[in-house]
């Protein structure tokens, strides 16, 4: 590899203009429906463009596209396995109960003026304790958007005050995987780390939360009651509504607590939420087996099994409650899969054509001061999202890239960490193709380019960091050399 030909930046760029423009035009034929096939036809001839150029004008041999795909997608495998159990996840605490419960009492309690600043705060709080967005998200962000939806608040808004708590607390908790990586990709200790992230972080929540205050002075006395009361009545007809069903959140929490590994919470939250299904909601179990053939318990197995893996319709008397309580179980997350899939496909050619790199040089040399150095690694985090689909992928690339100019120009290395957490992890959830944004849209059933909008964290963080930069709060700078280590 180290005689291969890097592409002219002008040619590197073509196959990302061209797979912009198909995704262009995919979400305008298809919309919302977009994540169901088109996108991913977008993503392979992007990928076709890459290899085409690479293999005709610069001699690039198929195996090395092989070799880097096989990589990347074995890097992500754990986390299709996540995605499928938060299929199950879904699924189970919607038809055990545990999601109408938590609908049910919060409805009665939160109220629709504070509703934003109150979810973003307790997403915030779950994630920072939990250490993972996709979690808080699956768990509590499912039951806050049905919340929200009772009390009449906008999806959109919902998802983005939900998503914005979910991230913050991701970013700044010593649990989150993107916070590890971040800080180890530059030897930077964990926690010096995330103490100086505080000072782009804490401004850009506390203007969130701002906002989440005055949008939800807007939502209140509009007939709310009514609203909220064909959901209370609808899920207390349906659903055994009981407090027994908090059981699994709790214990979820404790497994979260002892730090036991995502896909294991998961999954033992799933099943903790079957026994409890089959326990409290057996009625609703059989009902989804549909059919009266089977004995009562092969029913409730049936109706169990199809609970986790497939899609599931409960009636309530009431269209959009009827609309909240559905699930897709695991077959739900395939599209997203398959999309996650074809995104890595892209993102492992584009690494392995040399093109990522020749673009990215080309931002690196407009490295001219502080400013602009900061600038072009927040330009460079967002750009690999964009281009690779995942956001560890952009982490490392990112670190990668920008170590040895952090060096050379003596900035401290918790500036890149800081700086490459600002840019690529909050931003990937704002981007349809990468694995972040398809999983909380496909979650939370909100389009991507739907709540976008509203991630106001996700918005500022970036532009946080090239504000502090442009101030020079709290940077320093050392003479080529010297030790990069920041001071405890």
């Amino acid at each position: 590899m180290s005689d291969r030909k890097i592409p002219h930046p002008l040619v590197a760029i073509i196959p990302v203009v061209i797979l912009i423009g198909l995704l262009a035009i995919v979400i305008t034929l298809f919309g919302s429906d977009s994540l169901s096939g088109g996108s991913q036809i977008a993503l392979l001839l992007g990928v076709a463009t890459c290899v085409l150029i690479s293999m005709t004008v610069y001699h690039c041999k198929w195996q090395v596209f092989e070799r880097q795909m096989t990589k990347t997608i074995g890097d992500v495998s754990v986390t299709l396995l996540i995605l499928l159990t938060v299929g199950m996840l879904a699924g189970s605490w919607m038809i055990s109960g545990v999601v109408p419960t938590l609908i049910y009492y919060g409805v009665q309690v939160l109220s629709p003026r504070f509703f934003l600043v109150s979810a973003c705060l307790i997403c915030a709080l779950v994630s920072l304790l939990s250490g993972s967005s996709w979690t808080t998200v699956a768990t509590i962000g499912v039951a806050l958007l049905g919340i929200g939806q009772a009390l009449g608040v906008s999806q959109a808004w919902t998802a983005g005050a939900i998503i914005s708590g979910a991230y913050f607390g991701d970013k700044m908790s010593p649990l989150s995987d993107t916070t590890i990586l971040a800080s180890s990709s530059v030897r930077v200790d964990i926690f010096e780390h995330i103490r100086y992230m505080v000072l782009t972080t804490t401004p850009s929540i506390l203007i969130t939360l701002v906002i989440f205050v005055v949008a939800g002075l807007g939502h209140g006395n509009d007939g709310g009651a009514l609203h909220v009361d064909q959901y209370t009545g609808g899920l207390a007809a349906t659903f055994n509504i009981s407090a027994w069903t908090l059981l699994v959140p709790l214990l979820t929490g404790i497994l979260i607590a002892r730090k036991v590994p995502s896909l294991m919470v998961l999954f033992i939250s799933s099943i903790l939420a079957g026994i409890t299904a089959i326990i409290l909601q057996p009625h609703i179990l059989c009902q989804i087996a549909d059919d009266t053939s089977l004995s009562t318990p092969a029913a409730i197995f049936k109706g169990l099994a199809i609970t986790y893996y497939g899609s599931t319709a409960v009636q309530t008397g009431f269209d959009a409650l009827n609309d909240l309580v559905s699930t897709g179980g695991m077959a739900g997350m395939l599209n997203t899969i398959w999309l996650i899939l074809c995104a890595m496909c892209f993102g492992s050619v584009m690494v392995a054509s040399g093109m990522i790199e020749s673009i990215t040089g080309v931002i690196i040399k407009w490295v001219r001061t502080r400013l602009s150095l900061v600038t072009s690694t927040v330009g460079t985090g967002i750009f690999l999202n964009l281009t690779t689909g995942d956001q560890f992928i952009s982490i490392v690339l990112t670190a990668d890239m920008f170590r040895d100019v952090y060096d050379k120009e003596g900035y401290e290395a918790r500036l890149l960490s800081r700086t490459t957490e600002d840019a690529a992890t909050v931003t990937s959830v704002l981007i349809p193709w990468n694995t972040c944004g398809m999983t909380q849209a496909t979650v939370l059933g909100v389009p991507t380019l739907t709540y976008l909008p509203y991630c106001f964290f996700n918005l500022l963080s970036p532009l946080m960091s090239i504000l502090v930069a442009a101030i020079g709060w709290k940077i320093k700078r050392h003479r080529p050399g010297e030790s990069q280590q920041a001071p405890s």
